[in-house]
């Protein structure tokens, strides 16, 4: 996904640190597969179908991250597959 990025000229960044907080004190550490633009979330996975664990992560980082966007994409044996998920939360 970074080669294809790259050749596009797209701006991104891949395995983004962001901090888990819990009542403003970090408790643990996560990392976006790819954040792009500062905008959006991209996320791969490799399963036979979305699952409710992959949503609830990519929603997670949605709302941490303050991103409106995420781009969930899941490679199959029958193809690629993927989900938009909007963050109705977000700030700004």
């Amino acid at each position: 996904m970074a080669t294809v990025f790259e050749e596009k000229k797209i701006t991104f960044k891949e395995q983004e640190y962001y901090p888990l907080k819990f009542k403003n004190k970090v408790i643990g550490r996560g990392f976006l597969d790819f954040s792009v633009d500062n905008k959006i979330i991209v996320e791969l996975k490799k399963d036979q179908t979305f699952t409710k664990t992959h949503i609830d992560q990519v929603v997670n980082y949605l709302k941490l991250s303050n991103y409106k966007l995420a781009i969930l994409i899941n490679f199959t044996p029958q193809g690629v597959k993927f989900k938009r998920l909007v963050n109705m939360n977000q700030e700004g």
